[in-house]
């Protein structure tokens, strides 16, 4: 039983990681389109490994295959992307600031104005010719 003892420490030692990660991310980085990438990728790599570990132990502890972890992993694995996806899309309809040296900010400022209708565009488009 010392080699499970062993997979199993890996496994909620790696997802403490991945957990820790993302945490700092979310405190540290800058902005909110930088922020949301901290929960969505590293918290859920460390649930997921924190899950095989479960699924692992309970499996081996009651001589049968855990479907309870594999069910929320599934569920976690499509619901985190789907959440992200709909953060980012609200903050481009709200026009969240953006930090001016984020790579991407070209990208988030074509996003924006394909979001507007043409006539705001086009008075947008004037301001900033105005101010060249």
């Amino acid at each position: 039983m010392n080699w499970i003892e062993v997979v199993l420490s890996f496994f909620v030692l790696l997802g403490g990681l991945f957990m820790l990660i993302g945490s700092i991310g979310l405190a540290r980085l800058p902005d909110f389109y930088m922020r949301l990438h901290a929960p969505t990728k590293a918290t859920t790599l460390g649930v997921g490994s924190l899950l095989i570990a479960s699924m692992i132990f309970f499996s081996l502890k009651n001589s049968i295959f855990s479907i309870h972890e594999v069910l929320i992993t599934i569920f976690l694995f499509i619901t985190a992307p789907v959440s992200a996806h709909m953060m980012a899309k609200a903050a481009l309809h709200l026009e969240t600031s953006v930090i001016t040296n984020t790579q991407g900010t070209n990208t988030h400022k074509a996003a924006t104005a394909r979001s507007n209708t043409p006539g705001e565009v086009d008075v947008e488009n004037k301001q900033e010719e105005n101010e060249v």
